[in-house]
Protein backbone atom coordinates (compact mmCIF):
# COMPACT_ATOMS: atom_id res chain seq x y z
CA UNK A 1 0.00 0.00 0.00
CA UNK A 2 1.64 3.29 -1.10
CA UNK A 3 2.24 5.79 1.67
CA UNK A 4 1.23 9.41 1.01
CA UNK A 5 2.11 12.41 3.13
CA UNK A 6 -0.50 15.19 3.00
CA UNK A 7 0.67 18.63 4.21
CA UNK A 8 -2.25 21.07 4.45
CA UNK A 9 -2.92 23.83 7.00
CA UNK A 10 -6.65 24.15 6.31
CA UNK A 11 -8.42 21.63 8.63
CA UNK A 12 -11.43 21.03 6.33
CA UNK A 13 -9.30 20.63 3.22
CA UNK A 14 -6.88 18.36 5.10
CA UNK A 15 -9.67 16.14 6.40
CA UNK A 16 -11.51 15.89 3.07
CA UNK A 17 -8.37 15.18 1.07
CA UNK A 18 -7.15 12.58 3.57
CA UNK A 19 -10.51 10.84 3.34
CA UNK A 20 -10.32 10.73 -0.47
CA UNK A 21 -6.86 9.17 -0.28
CA UNK A 22 -7.86 6.66 2.39
CA UNK A 23 -10.86 5.51 0.37
CA UNK A 24 -8.51 4.96 -2.57
CA UNK A 25 -6.54 2.49 -0.42
CA UNK A 26 -3.55 4.73 0.28
CA UNK A 27 -1.86 4.89 3.66
CA UNK A 28 -2.15 8.55 4.64
CA UNK A 29 0.04 10.64 6.92
CA UNK A 30 -1.23 14.16 7.66
CA UNK A 31 0.62 17.29 8.74
CA UNK A 32 -0.97 20.61 9.67
CA UNK A 33 2.03 22.72 8.61
CA UNK A 34 5.31 22.56 6.73
CA UNK A 35 7.53 21.96 9.75
CA UNK A 36 5.52 18.97 10.88
CA UNK A 37 5.45 17.73 7.29
CA UNK A 38 9.25 17.82 6.95
CA UNK A 39 9.60 15.93 10.25
CA UNK A 40 7.12 13.23 9.13
CA UNK A 41 8.84 12.91 5.76
CA UNK A 42 12.21 12.32 7.43
CA UNK A 43 10.77 9.74 9.81
CA UNK A 44 8.40 7.81 7.54
CA UNK A 45 9.86 8.31 4.02
CA UNK A 46 6.54 8.45 2.12
CA UNK A 47 6.13 7.25 -1.46
CA UNK A 48 4.57 10.58 -2.50
CA UNK A 49 3.98 14.01 -0.96
CA UNK A 50 0.95 16.25 -1.53
CA UNK A 51 1.65 19.70 -0.15
CA UNK A 52 -0.17 23.03 0.05
CA UNK A 53 1.82 26.04 -1.12
CA UNK A 54 0.59 28.85 1.13
CA UNK A 55 1.12 27.87 4.78
CA UNK A 56 2.33 29.68 7.91
CA UNK A 57 5.77 29.02 9.45
CA UNK A 58 7.09 27.07 6.46
CA UNK A 59 5.41 27.27 3.05
CA UNK A 60 5.33 24.56 0.40
CA UNK A 61 8.36 25.93 -1.42
CA UNK A 62 10.35 25.72 1.79
CA UNK A 63 9.20 22.15 2.36
CA UNK A 64 10.27 21.14 -1.15
CA UNK A 65 13.61 22.91 -0.79
CA UNK A 66 14.41 21.16 2.50
CA UNK A 67 13.31 17.69 1.40
CA UNK A 68 15.14 17.91 -1.92
CA UNK A 69 18.43 18.16 0.01
CA UNK A 70 17.87 14.92 1.92
CA UNK A 71 19.00 11.66 0.24
CA UNK A 72 15.96 9.79 1.60
CA UNK A 73 13.41 12.25 0.12
CA UNK A 74 15.23 14.01 -2.72
CA UNK A 75 13.53 11.81 -5.35
CA UNK A 76 10.12 11.46 -3.70
CA UNK A 77 7.31 12.56 -6.08
CA UNK A 78 6.00 15.96 -4.95
CA UNK A 79 2.61 17.45 -5.88
CA UNK A 80 1.68 21.03 -4.99
CA UNK A 81 -1.84 22.07 -4.00
CA UNK A 82 -2.65 25.76 -4.36
CA UNK A 83 -5.53 28.17 -4.71
CA UNK A 84 -3.39 30.28 -6.99
CA UNK A 85 -3.40 29.63 -10.70
CA UNK A 86 -0.92 32.24 -11.89
CA UNK A 87 1.70 30.90 -14.27
CA UNK A 88 4.53 32.45 -12.24
CA UNK A 89 3.68 30.23 -9.26
CA UNK A 90 3.46 27.21 -11.52
CA UNK A 91 6.91 27.91 -13.00
CA UNK A 92 8.46 28.49 -9.58
CA UNK A 93 7.23 25.18 -8.21
CA UNK A 94 8.23 23.17 -11.26
CA UNK A 95 11.65 24.83 -11.48
CA UNK A 96 12.32 23.73 -7.91
CA UNK A 97 11.62 20.11 -8.78
CA UNK A 98 7.90 19.64 -8.14
CA UNK A 99 6.37 16.83 -10.21
CA UNK A 100 2.85 18.23 -10.55
CA UNK A 101 0.64 21.16 -9.62
CA UNK A 102 -3.07 20.91 -8.78
CA UNK A 103 -5.21 24.04 -8.42
CA UNK A 104 -7.92 24.24 -5.78
CA UNK A 105 -10.77 23.46 -5.97
CA UNK A 106 -10.16 20.05 -7.54
CA UNK A 107 -12.31 16.94 -7.84
CA UNK A 108 -11.48 13.46 -6.56
CA UNK A 109 -10.66 12.04 -9.98
CA UNK A 110 -8.19 14.83 -10.82
CA UNK A 111 -6.26 14.30 -7.58
CA UNK A 112 -6.21 10.50 -7.75
CA UNK A 113 -5.24 10.46 -11.44
CA UNK A 114 -2.30 12.78 -10.73
CA UNK A 115 -1.13 10.65 -7.81
CA UNK A 116 -1.45 7.38 -9.71
CA UNK A 117 0.45 8.81 -12.68
CA UNK A 118 3.31 10.09 -10.51
CA UNK A 119 3.59 6.86 -8.53
CA UNK A 120 3.73 4.79 -11.72
CA UNK A 121 6.33 7.08 -13.26
CA UNK A 122 8.43 7.06 -10.10
CA UNK A 123 8.29 3.26 -9.91
CA UNK A 124 9.38 3.01 -13.52
CA UNK A 125 12.30 5.38 -12.94
CA UNK A 126 13.25 3.54 -9.76
CA UNK A 127 13.31 0.22 -11.61
CA UNK A 128 15.45 1.71 -14.36
CA UNK A 129 17.83 3.21 -11.82
CA UNK A 130 18.26 -0.16 -10.13
CA UNK A 131 19.04 -1.62 -13.53
CA UNK A 132 21.62 1.10 -14.14
CA UNK A 133 23.32 0.33 -10.83
CA UNK A 134 23.29 -3.46 -11.28
CA UNK A 135 23.05 -4.22 -14.99
CA UNK A 136 23.91 -1.21 -17.17
CA UNK A 137 23.41 -3.24 -20.33
CA UNK A 138 19.73 -3.84 -19.56
CA UNK A 139 19.16 -0.22 -18.64
CA UNK A 140 20.75 1.11 -21.80
CA UNK A 141 18.74 -1.27 -23.95
CA UNK A 142 15.52 0.02 -22.37
CA UNK A 143 16.56 3.62 -22.82
CA UNK A 144 17.58 3.38 -26.47
CA UNK A 145 14.43 1.98 -28.04
CA UNK A 146 13.92 -1.09 -30.24
CA UNK A 147 15.21 0.43 -33.47
CA UNK A 148 18.60 1.19 -31.90
CA UNK A 149 19.25 -2.18 -30.30
CA UNK A 150 21.57 -3.44 -32.99
CA UNK A 151 23.66 -0.29 -33.14
CA UNK A 152 23.88 -0.16 -29.36
CA UNK A 153 24.93 -3.77 -29.13
CA UNK A 154 27.73 -3.07 -31.59
CA UNK A 155 28.85 -0.01 -29.60
CA UNK A 156 28.91 -1.61 -26.15
CA UNK A 157 32.25 -3.06 -25.13
CA UNK A 158 33.49 -5.31 -22.35
CA UNK A 159 37.12 -6.10 -21.61
CA UNK A 160 39.10 -8.05 -19.01
CA UNK A 161 42.24 -6.41 -17.59
CA UNK A 162 44.91 -8.54 -15.95
CA UNK A 163 46.23 -7.74 -12.47
CA UNK A 164 48.52 -4.66 -12.54
CA UNK A 165 47.43 -3.80 -16.09
CA UNK A 166 46.84 -0.08 -16.65
CA UNK A 167 43.27 0.75 -17.63
CA UNK A 168 43.90 4.37 -18.57
CA UNK A 169 46.67 6.91 -18.11
CA UNK A 170 46.56 10.37 -16.60
CA UNK A 171 46.05 12.92 -19.38
CA UNK A 172 44.10 10.63 -21.74
CA UNK A 173 40.49 11.41 -22.66
CA UNK A 174 37.50 9.27 -21.63
CA UNK A 175 35.38 7.70 -24.36
CA UNK A 176 32.57 6.69 -22.04
CA UNK A 177 31.61 5.65 -18.54
CA UNK A 178 33.44 2.61 -17.17
CA UNK A 179 31.48 0.13 -15.05
CA UNK A 180 33.35 -2.47 -12.99
CA UNK A 181 31.57 -5.80 -13.53
CA UNK A 182 34.10 -7.77 -11.47
CA UNK A 183 37.47 -7.24 -9.83
CA UNK A 184 39.16 -4.33 -8.07
CA UNK A 185 40.71 -1.11 -9.37
CA UNK A 186 42.91 1.58 -7.88
CA UNK A 187 43.30 5.09 -9.24
CA UNK A 188 46.50 7.03 -8.60
CA UNK A 189 48.51 10.12 -9.50
CA UNK A 190 52.25 10.17 -10.23
CA UNK A 191 54.51 13.12 -9.35
CA UNK A 192 57.71 14.27 -11.04
CA UNK A 193 59.77 11.84 -8.98
CA UNK A 194 57.62 8.93 -10.22
CA UNK A 195 56.08 8.46 -6.78
CA UNK A 196 52.46 7.39 -6.73
CA UNK A 197 49.59 8.60 -4.56
CA UNK A 198 46.40 6.54 -4.47
CA UNK A 199 43.30 8.62 -5.23
CA UNK A 200 40.68 5.89 -5.10
CA UNK A 201 39.89 2.21 -4.55
CA UNK A 202 36.97 0.72 -6.46
CA UNK A 203 35.24 -2.64 -6.64
CA UNK A 204 32.56 -4.47 -8.63
CA UNK A 205 29.47 -2.30 -9.03
CA UNK A 206 31.39 1.00 -9.00
CA UNK A 207 31.64 3.52 -11.83
CA UNK A 208 35.05 4.69 -12.93
CA UNK A 209 36.13 7.99 -14.46
CA UNK A 210 32.76 9.77 -14.47
CA UNK A 211 34.09 13.15 -13.30
CA UNK A 212 36.30 13.88 -16.36
CA UNK A 213 33.50 12.53 -18.55
CA UNK A 214 31.05 15.02 -17.04
CA UNK A 215 33.54 17.87 -17.33
CA UNK A 216 34.80 16.82 -20.80
CA UNK A 217 38.40 16.97 -19.57
CA UNK A 218 41.31 14.49 -19.57
CA UNK A 219 41.70 11.99 -16.75
CA UNK A 220 43.45 13.62 -13.79
CA UNK A 221 44.77 10.29 -12.54
CA UNK A 222 45.58 6.82 -13.83
CA UNK A 223 43.75 3.56 -13.17
CA UNK A 224 45.16 0.07 -12.71
CA UNK A 225 43.53 -3.31 -12.07
CA UNK A 226 44.46 -4.70 -8.65
CA UNK A 227 43.38 -8.17 -9.82
CA UNK A 228 41.82 -9.62 -12.95
CA UNK A 229 39.03 -7.14 -13.62
CA UNK A 230 36.22 -6.98 -16.17
CA UNK A 231 35.09 -3.51 -17.25
CA UNK A 232 32.18 -2.46 -19.43
CA UNK A 233 32.27 0.76 -21.40
CA UNK A 234 28.99 2.67 -21.54
CA UNK A 235 29.34 4.87 -24.63
CA UNK A 236 29.53 8.59 -23.96
CA UNK A 237 26.38 9.49 -25.92
CA UNK A 238 24.31 6.82 -24.16
CA UNK A 239 25.51 7.99 -20.76
CA UNK A 240 24.59 11.62 -21.41
CA UNK A 241 21.24 10.56 -22.87
CA UNK A 242 20.45 8.82 -19.58
CA UNK A 243 21.82 11.69 -17.52
CA UNK A 244 19.84 14.45 -19.22
CA UNK A 245 16.58 12.53 -19.57
CA UNK A 246 16.33 10.91 -16.17
CA UNK A 247 16.33 13.03 -13.01
CA UNK A 248 17.07 10.05 -10.76
CA UNK A 249 20.16 9.16 -12.76
CA UNK A 250 21.38 12.76 -12.51
CA UNK A 251 20.68 12.79 -8.76
CA UNK A 252 22.63 9.57 -8.32
CA UNK A 253 25.76 10.99 -9.93
CA UNK A 254 25.39 14.27 -8.04
CA UNK A 255 25.35 12.28 -4.80
CA UNK A 256 28.36 10.28 -5.96
CA UNK A 257 30.24 13.53 -6.63
CA UNK A 258 29.25 14.90 -3.21
CA UNK A 259 30.33 11.72 -1.44
CA UNK A 260 33.63 11.76 -3.33
CA UNK A 261 34.28 15.37 -2.33
CA UNK A 262 33.54 14.67 1.35
CA UNK A 263 35.84 11.64 1.26
CA UNK A 264 38.68 13.66 -0.28
CA UNK A 265 38.29 16.41 2.33
CA UNK A 266 38.52 13.81 5.10
CA UNK A 267 41.61 12.25 3.51
CA UNK A 268 43.34 15.65 3.38
CA UNK A 269 42.62 16.22 7.06
CA UNK A 270 44.12 12.83 7.91
CA UNK A 271 47.22 13.56 5.84
CA UNK A 272 47.64 16.97 7.47
CA UNK A 273 47.12 16.06 11.12
CA UNK A 274 47.37 12.30 11.71
CA UNK A 275 50.51 10.35 12.53
CA UNK A 276 51.79 7.72 10.08
CA UNK A 277 50.63 5.02 12.51
CA UNK A 278 47.08 6.38 12.49
CA UNK A 279 47.11 6.77 8.70
CA UNK A 280 48.25 3.19 8.13
CA UNK A 281 45.53 1.92 10.48
CA UNK A 282 42.99 4.08 8.66
CA UNK A 283 44.17 2.81 5.26
CA UNK A 284 43.88 -0.84 6.33
CA UNK A 285 40.39 -0.28 7.71
CA UNK A 286 39.45 1.58 4.55
CA UNK A 287 40.56 -1.41 2.46
CA UNK A 288 38.57 -3.70 4.73
CA UNK A 289 35.41 -1.57 4.56
CA UNK A 290 35.74 -1.24 0.81
CA UNK A 291 36.41 -4.83 -0.18
CA UNK A 292 35.24 -7.15 2.61
CA UNK A 293 32.04 -8.84 1.42
CA UNK A 294 31.25 -10.91 4.53
CA UNK A 295 31.72 -9.03 7.85
CA UNK A 296 32.05 -12.38 9.64
CA UNK A 297 35.19 -13.29 7.69
CA UNK A 298 38.76 -12.23 8.38
CA UNK A 299 39.85 -9.66 5.82
CA UNK A 300 42.91 -10.43 3.73
CA UNK A 301 44.18 -8.77 0.59
CA UNK A 302 47.25 -8.84 -1.60
CA UNK A 303 48.63 -5.31 -1.54
CA UNK A 304 52.24 -4.27 -2.03
CA UNK A 305 54.03 -2.03 0.43
CA UNK A 306 54.41 0.52 -2.37
CA UNK A 307 50.66 0.63 -2.98
CA UNK A 308 49.90 0.90 0.72
CA UNK A 309 52.48 3.67 1.06
CA UNK A 310 50.91 5.59 -1.81
CA UNK A 311 47.50 5.18 -0.18
CA UNK A 312 48.84 6.49 3.14
CA UNK A 313 50.96 9.26 1.62
CA UNK A 314 54.30 8.21 3.08
CA UNK A 315 57.36 6.11 2.25
CA UNK A 316 57.52 2.36 1.81
CA UNK A 317 59.97 2.15 4.72
CA UNK A 318 57.55 3.92 7.10
CA UNK A 319 54.70 1.60 6.12
CA UNK A 320 56.89 -1.47 6.60
CA UNK A 321 57.90 -0.26 10.09
CA UNK A 322 54.30 0.39 11.15
CA UNK A 323 53.12 -2.96 9.78
CA UNK A 324 55.83 -4.65 11.83
CA UNK A 325 54.52 -2.86 14.92
CA UNK A 326 50.95 -3.95 14.14
CA UNK A 327 52.17 -7.52 13.60
CA UNK A 328 53.94 -7.56 16.99
CA UNK A 329 50.74 -6.25 18.62
CA UNK A 330 48.69 -9.03 17.04
CA UNK A 331 46.59 -6.67 14.93
CA UNK A 332 47.64 -8.03 11.52
CA UNK A 333 49.48 -10.88 9.85
CA UNK A 334 51.64 -10.43 6.77
CA UNK A 335 52.93 -12.90 4.24
CA UNK A 336 54.88 -11.54 1.26
CA UNK A 337 52.37 -9.02 -0.19
CA UNK A 338 49.28 -10.36 1.60
CA UNK A 339 47.96 -8.53 4.65
CA UNK A 340 45.42 -10.17 6.95
CA UNK A 341 43.58 -8.01 9.52
CA UNK A 342 43.15 -9.99 12.73
CA UNK A 343 41.77 -7.33 15.07
CA UNK A 344 39.91 -4.53 13.27
CA UNK A 345 38.78 -3.17 16.63
CA UNK A 346 42.45 -2.77 17.58
CA UNK A 347 43.13 -0.79 14.40
CA UNK A 348 40.07 1.34 15.15
CA UNK A 349 41.53 2.12 18.57
CA UNK A 350 44.77 3.21 16.91
CA UNK A 351 42.91 5.36 14.42
CA UNK A 352 40.77 7.01 17.08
Amino acid sequence: MPKILLIEDNPDMRENTAEILSLADYEVLVAENGKVGVSLAKTHEPDLIVCDVMMPELDGYGVLRMLSKLPSTSNTPFIFLTAKAESVDFRKGMSMGADDYITKPFDDVELLDAIELRLKKHQKIHSELEALQSEPEEFILKAKGIEDLKNLSDARQSRVYKAREVIYHEGSYPFGLLFIKSGKVRTYKTNEDAKEYVTGLLKAGDYLGYLPLLRDTPYEDSAMALEDTELMLIPKDDFFSLLFNNRNVASTFIRMLSDSLSEKEEELLHLAYDSVRKRVADALLHLRDRFLEDPQETFKMAVTREHLASLVGTSKECVTRVLSEFKEEGLVETHISEIRILKPEGLSAVRN
